[in-house]
């Protein structure tokens, strides 16, 4: 495995691969690797010849009071899990070499960027379109890879790379869970004990959400309510949202009557914690 620490010597391996007619997967990430990360990776391994995974903790997408200097790092032990999923290339660049001492240039994604954790993160999907966009001219991939669990994320980087014409599939992965339904996240690493054996509430919640419209339930304010009362129940939970909300627009509905993402966010102590469920219409 090559670690590149350069946007210039990554551009140069790059360019290498693709003039060697080799196809590159990448897998961008902010370190602290679980195995939803390393889901991603294989993903990529089965369908590129070359998986390219960074490591950068961008500072564009953290707020003033939010937990930049916090964000859990530990280089040596994601390199090695790199190395042992089969990683190609791992790009590990200092801050100077993505956002420039006098960067000016933003990207923003109108109308998608200010829904669900947009409202209470205000500027950070920009910050994410911006770097994502940065990544993809330096790593120039065929193929990268995103968690489902970041729904808003993954459809924002979609419409950017629509919007802009960009030359990347961009692939959205099975959230990958813990055993009790907790999904995979880097800040579960905040949590303390008790607050672990809480945080499945959001999964739980969701999950019966998901079959009431099984059970032909179509009413999304009543879907909603239902998962922030199942919520609120649990006491060391603090729910920032619960919304029911077009598949794509990200606007929001009133009835389940074509895929509706149904989204929450909730801090659990220093962690706060988002999940998703896809609902799909009964078919009549």
């Amino acid at each position: 495995m090559r670690i590149v620490s350069t946007a210039r010597g990554m551009q140069e391996l790059a360019a290498a691969a693709r003039a060697a007619g080799r196809r590159i997967g990448f897998v961008p990430t902010m370190g602290a690797l679980h195995e939803g990360h390393l889901s991603l990776v294989a993903r990529a391994r089965a369908e590129c010849d070359e998986v390219v995974v960074s490591i950068f903790v961008n500072p564009l997408q953290f707020g003033p009071n939010e937990d930049f200097t916090a964000y859990p790092r530990d280089g040596e032990r994601d390199a090695a899990l790199c190395h042992g999923a089969g990683v190609t290339t791992l790009f590990a660049p200092a801050e100077g070499e993505i956002h420039l001492t006098d960067h000016r240039t933003w990207i923003t994604v109108a109308g998608l960027e200010d829904a669900l954790c947009g409202r209470s993160r205000p500027g950070h999907f920009r910050g994410v379109a911006t770097v994502v966009a940065k990544l993809f001219a330096i790593v120039r991939p065929h193929a990268a890879y995103f968690g489902e669990k970041d729904a808003q994320q993954l459809r924002i980087i979609r419409r950017m790379v629509r919007d802009l014409h960009l030359d990347v599939a961009v692939t959205g992965c099975p959230t990958v869970r813990a055993p009790d339904g907790l999904a995979m996240s880097s800040r579960n690493a905040y949590l303390s004990a008790d607050e672990r054996r809480a945080a499945p509430v959001l999964q739980r919640a969701l999950a019966a959400a998901a079959m009431s419209v099984r059970a032909g339930e179509t009413d999304a304010a009543r879907l909603v309510s239902e998962v922030r009362a199942a919520i609120a129940a649990e006491p060391l939970a603090r729910l920032d949202y619960a919304e029911a909300v077009d598949d794509e627009t990200l606007e929001p509905v009133g009835e389940i009557r074509r895929p509706v993402l149904l989204a929450v966010a909730a801090s659990f102590g220093k962690a706060r914690l988002i999940d998703n469920v896809v609902l799909q219409p009964l078919r009549r």
